[in-house]
This record gives structure tokens, sequence and C-alpha cells, in this order.
């Protein structure tokens, strides 16, 4: 039996910067463990949510670093994270980037000091990886990022007033010491370090064999904050929530993204993706 604890997050409005308000995203959290009671099995008890000024940097690390060392404890063998924000991208502090950039998720008191994202206000993936890299590997991780990875556009003319918007923020100015460029998405595994003069690999933000993470995208592609029948949410979230609440989760993960993948094809410019091992890939959500 499951041993479990789950932690949402959706942040619609950021503390420094109103122009980066968006719509779908408190939704996102909320429905997502309203998925998780009353479909997937979970008690009030084994999750939390926060949302807009509660989801602090600090809130949300101190969150999943309390999940994380009771995992380690042996208390808990089943880890939910779900996150509806902007993405951006930030100065690589640790040399494992070939590009120089890490890519960076945005909390709600998103902040900058001297030109730059501040290290205090904004999660980087090398922090994700850092931590979920030390649960033990009897330990099942679940990470749902509806967030963007990339600069690149959207379809949407046809919503008119409730076009999607993009879920990314570009850097501030002084953030690289190059012109902004396009974003990578992120991968489950870390590519071997070739010879001398190769690209060095790069650290994804979970990186387990038992780890499965969901994006809401391709690497050159945007996750949509979108209008649906009256409210909004992230369109990833809204399509996963969808087909698994329509296929009562009677449906593998890995039936459930190429599902949502034939949905979204004529809305929206963005392709759900799904990583982890075969075998979790071939479960439902819940094992």
């Amino acid at each position: 039996m499951a041993r479990k604890k789950a932690l949402f997050v959706g942040i619609n409005k950021f503390a420094n910067y109103s122009q980066f308000t968006l719509n779908g995203c408190v939704n996102d959290a909320k429905d997502m463990a309203a998925l998780y009671k009353e479909l997937l099995g979970f008690k009030t008890t084994e999750m939390s949510v926060l949302t807009d000024a509660q989801a602090t940097k600090a809130n949300i690390m101190a969150r999943l670093n309390t999940m994380v060392a009771d995992a380690k404890a042996g208390k808990l063998n089943y880890l939910v994270f779900s996150l509806s924000s902007h993405g951006t991208q930030m100065n690589d502090s640790s040399g494992d980037e070939p590009d120089g950039k890490d890519e960076a998720f945005v909390p709600h008191d998103i902040a900058e000091k001297d030109g730059a994202w501040d290290p205090a206000h904004i999660i980087s993936d090398d922090e994700l990886h850092d931590l979920f890299v030390q649960l033990p590997a009897n330990v099942l991780l679940e990470v749902y990022l509806d967030t963007c990875h990339s600069g690149t556009g959207l379809r949407g003319a046809e919503f008119g007033l409730h076009a999607p918007r993009a879920r990314f923020i570009a850097p501030p100015e002084h953030e690289f010491g190059t012109k902004f460029a396009s974003v990578r998405g992120f991968t489950l595994d870390r590519p071997a370090a070739g010879k001398k003069g190769a690209a060095v690999a790069e650290k994804a933000p979970i990186a387990g064999a038992n780890h499965v993470l969901w994006t809401g995208c391709k690497a050159d592609q945007t996750s949509a904050d979108a209008y649906f029948s009256g409210r909004y949410n992230g369109a990833f979230t809204y399509y996963l929530i969808k087909v698994v609440r329509e296929s009562q989760n009677k449906l593998s993960r890995k039936e459930t993204v190429t599902k949502m993948r034939k949905l979204m094809k004529t809305g929206f410019a963005q392709s759900p993706q799904l990583e982890g091992n075969a075998s979790n890939r071939a479960q439902a959500i819940v094992y």
C-alpha cells in the first residue's frame, strides 16, 4: 500500500510583477488536488495546496524538503508534485549546462538582484534535481510541470478575447552575457559526459530510475494558459484531468499522454511529454 504525500502549487499573481499575471494556475492546483482526492485515492491529510502568496520559494522548498526527508526515513513511498506557473532561465552556477543557462520555475516572490534573478526567490532545475536525487530507489516520484520551456509562439487567434497565453517569462536583460535565446525542455536522463572538449552533461530536475516526469510541452514549444467553458486552466492540466477522469484512470500513463496529444492537436501548439522507465509508463498514475 502506498504511503503517500502530494504538493500542488498554482501561481497566478506575482508580488513584484503584476504584468506577469496568469489566469489558470490556481485552478490547476485545486483541480489536481480534487483529482487525487476523488479518483486517485489520496486523503485530504496527504495533500497540500499552495497558491499565489502562499507559494513563495521558501514555502515550496520547505514542503518538498519535508516530503523528501519523510521518504528517506521510510515514512513515504509515493511523492507527487505539480507546479503551474511561469518558466524562465537563469545563470548556470554549477557549470553543468552547455549553454550556461539553468531552467527555472517562478514562485510568487520572484525578484531581481543586480540585473539578474535573485537566487533566493527563484527555483532552478538544479535545486529540484539535487533534492529529488536523494530519494531512495523504492520511492516513486511523480512530477507535473505546467510551465513554458520556450519563447516560441502559440496558436490561439481563434480564441479571440480569451486567446491562450504562454507561461513563460524572459530573463532580465543582464541575466546572461549574451542575448536571450531559446530554452531547452526537461529530460529525466542525464547524458554521459563525452571526451575532453565535449559538451558538459546536463543536470535534469529529476533523474532517478523510479521518477516520472510530465511536462506541458516539448522543448521548442510553449505551455498555454487557456480558457475552457467559462474558466481558465493550463491546457496541459485541463486535458490531463479530462482524460484521467473520463477513463476512470484505466489507461496507462503512456496511453493517457497519447490521448492528450490527440485531443490537443487541433487547438494548441504544444505536445505534452512523459518521461520515466518503461514499467512506470505502462502503469496507471497510482500503482
